[in-house]
């Protein structure tokens, strides 16, 4: 038997933030409005008028914990099911989209995700990463509910900080290294071979429209460079993940992000930009060559992504020996590192940390 998972619809448009309880009352008459708090201060006035206005009852806006953690879960379940709502509606980045959607899924409620940054492709995924409260990796769950819709609206987005859609970039260039390293290990199969195909399709996309994307933000202009890089980020990286499933949804590269988490400087970087020195970590491990890795190198500075530890905020002079085994130990553990195709220890991630870092610090190549 072959079960394939898949999100809803996707829906992006520009003001449709303000016409959500169009879509909403198709799922019921009871909604939970859940999100982070920046998301919420932005967007939960127009949601929650425009609800109201179609007669669809709803909570307060509920600030969904700030780590996609058991116990954060666990909280928003006591708060909202003696309301017993038709759905649940999620605004935010990625962490609050996983939370939600596990929410979901222990509630058996259908969520309607509405990203308000284009950071991540969690809101077309089945998947939540787990964190403990301070923002540690755990594990991959399965024990999420896949969106059955998407709304994105193209203003809010555009309003957002560009910072956030370069870490998107980062995040979505890895599907491509990643998912040709773990497809190795899976038997061909029309699904896995076309996730590859379309992981590089999107990466290529992203070399040549993600500049000119950061830059539309940069000027407040709607472009269609900015709405490619978009739905490459939130919807069809996801249906990568989705297409493939574990047979190539991550590897090293997020793996490497996971291990970083120990360090608590990189709690303020986001996923995308630690992601990102992943992929250079990734090809020094494989043994690429440096001109490879500094072609990539030489992207990252067009659009700003982070290149050595120093970037993060980790200053590699001060990492003690014992927290470098530490770090490898831990990196070689996480469920993503299984997905390559050779056996990887802890030296390794070390070693392919330093030369990734080692890189990131020489002069780049021009592409």
């Amino acid at each position: 038997m072959k079960i394939v998972s898949g999100h809803g619809n996707y829906i992006r448009g520009e003001g449709l933030i303000g016409q959500i309880g169009d879509y909403v009352g198709s799922f019921g008459e009871k909604a939970c409005l859940l999100g982070g708090k920046t998301s919420l201060s932005l967007v939960s006035a127009p949601i929650m008028k425009d609800l109201s206005q179609h007669g669809i009852e709803v909570l307060p806006p509920i600030w969904y914990g700030g780590e996609c953690s058991e116990s954060n879960i666990h909280n928003l379940k006591n708060q909202v099911e003696e309301f017993q709502p038709d759905v649940l509606l999620v605004a935010g980045g990625g962490k609050a989209i996983d939370t939600v959607k596990a929410l979901g899924y222990l509630l058996d409620l259908p969520v309607i995700a509405i990203p308000t940054i284009a950071s991540t492709c969690a809101a077309a995924t089945c998947i939540s990463i787990l964190y403990d409260d301070k923002g540690e990796y755990l594990e991959i769950s399965r024990n999420s509910k896949n969106p059955d819709l998407i709304l994105v609206d193209t203003q809010v987005i555009l309003e957002a900080p560009v910072r956030y859609l370069v870490s998107g970039i980062g995040d979505t260039l890895a599907k491509w290294f990643e998912s040709k390293a773990s497809n190795q290990k899976a038997e061909p199969n029309a699904f896995n071979c076309g996730a590859v195909t379309l992981a590089r399709f999107v990466y290529e996309l992203l070399l040549k429209e993600g500049k000119r994307a950061a830059e539309s933000i940069r000027n407040g202009v709607v472009s269609r460079e900015l709405e490619d890089v978009i739905d490459a980020i939130i919807v069809v990286s996801g249906s990568i993940s989705n297409y493939g499933g574990d047979d190539c949804r991550t590897a090293a590269a997020h793996a490497v992000y996971s291990g970083l988490t120990i360090f608590p400087e990189v709690h303020e970087v986001y996923h995308g930009e630690i992601v990102a020195f992943g992929i250079l970590t990734q090809l020094a491990m494989e043994g690429r060559p440096d001109e490879e890795i500094l072609d990539v190198i030489s992207y990252y500075k067009q659009v700003d992504l982070p290149k050595t530890l120093g970037e993060m905020g980790i200053d590699a002079s001060l990492i003690s020996e014992e927290k470098w085994q530490t770090l490898g130990s831990v990196t070689v553990e996480i469920e993503d590192m299984a997905n390559m195709p050779f056996e990887v220890t802890p030296q390794m991630v070390i070693d392919g940390i330093r030369r990734a870092d080692q890189l990131g610090r020489t002069k780049e190549r021009v592409l």
